[in-house]
């Protein structure tokens, strides 16, 4: 691979998409006297430190084939049997979680040679979290009225919390500490419901398109707004202001059209909006049922768009009355500690400032970091 040597890349496949995480050591021999000294300062002298970076990649779960390909291209199978020093004609084992890592290990053993070491979605999801949350600086940051604020995480205040998980479907889970969580809720609407629902509105071929036409719409047209019933006013006495939703897609019952009558754009702000909302009511009522006062959002229906930010800050902001903090964060792919790997110091995001177009994460983007092997 160049300059860098791929080495491990676990798997999360999903019933929409495919995320593949894999760490690349950098051609610098790992086991340099800075890096010596790097070890010793963490009392962990004679343990083998390695510089790289972490990639990753996405593909729609219907494109498996695309990650298999990827994969080859990569020659992410033969770092990994070295890594492992192991031969070529070896048995090939790689982390994988998701429902897919259930539907699909034939398909890897046959296309690949290689079998998959299933592990559990949820506590790869928290580990996750947790890990980023902690390693990763510029990770967490609030989002209100279109401005971002990082937020700086103490390791001693970071629990409990409630981590919204927005996928296909969405869970909300309470996360007590490292390994200590319960799922205490989830909906069925998410990220798989605004791309179905999209492409059967909009015919939308893919996930990026219809996100983009959302910029480009206005609800209006299409939602019932509160002063479309109080005659343009705000419904002060119950806190309503006038361009609040009182009911998605209803304005189109009045209205004398079809469907192709209607912006295509409209149609995906809508339905952006009114999925947003509803996680952001949710998550809040979880959040007060627990008594949690941090709300972490994550997921690849988020990937730092705006709008989407936008809208539950508002929802969460709304209900809380303005108490409750909303975190917003890059974690569009979980990034579980690999089995055989700690991290040894904060790692940061390269290039550092930089963030991803759109808030997405492909094979381009990568964070670099150091890493030490467990004995």
């Amino acid at each position: 691979m160049g300059e860098e040597d791929a080495t491990f890349f676990p798997l999360k496949v999903k019933g929409s998409l495919i995320k593949l995480v894999y760490f690349s050591t950098n051609s610098v021999d790992s086991s340099s006297s800075s890096n010596e000294s790097l070890a010793a300062s963490n009392g962990d002298r004679g343990r083998h430190v390695l510089e790289g970076k972490l990639h990753f990649a996405k593909f729609e779960t219907e494109k498996i084939n695309d990650c298999i390909d990827f994969i080859r291209s990569k020659q992410l199978l033969l770092a990994g049997s070295q890594q492992e020093g192991a031969s070529g004609s070896a048995k090939c084992v790689i982390k994988a979680t998701g429902g897919g890592a259930y539907k699909f290990p034939d398909l890897f053993k046959e296309k690949l040679g290689i079998s998959l070491d299933k592990a559990d979605e949820m506590d790869c999801l928290v580990a996750g979290s947790n890990f980023l949350l902690k390693a990763v600086q510029r990770e967490a940051f609030t989002y209100m009225d279109g401005q971002r604020e990082f937020v700086k995480i103490d390791h001693d205040d970071l629990y409990p919390y409630l981590l919204v998980n927005i996928g296909s479907g969405v869970s909300m889970i309470k996360v007590d500490g490292p390994g200590k969580f319960e799922r205490v809720s989830g909906t069925s609407v998410g990220g798989g419901t605004f791309w179905g629902l999209g492409k059967l509105l909009t015919k939308c071929k893919n996930f990026d398109e219809l996100l983009e036409l959302s910029h480009q719409g206005n609800n209006r047209v299409i939602d019932m707004l509160v002063g479309d019933i109080y005659g343009g006013m705000d419904y002060t006495k119950i806190g309503l202001i006038s361009t609040a939703i009182a009911s998605s897609f209803s304005k189109v019952i009045s209205d004398d059209k079809e469907l192709k009558d209607y912006k295509p754009e409209d149609i995906s702000r809508s339905l952006l909006r009114m999925i947003s909302n509803n996680i952001g009511q949710i998550s809040y009522l979880n959040a007060l049922r627990f008594g949690l006062k941090r709300i972490i959002f994550a997921g690849f229906f988020i990937r730092g768009h705006a709008y989407t930010m936008d809208t539950i800050a508002v929802g969460v902001h709304f209900w809380s009355k303005g108490f409750l903090g909303a975190l917003g964060s890059f974690m569009s792919y979980e990034k579980h500690g690999f089995d055989d790997l700690k991290v040894h110091q904060s790692v940061q995001q390269s290039p550092a400032g930089d963030d991803p177009p759109n808030g997405e994460l492909n094979e381009n983007q990568s964070i670099d970091c150091s890493v030490y092997l467990s004995q």
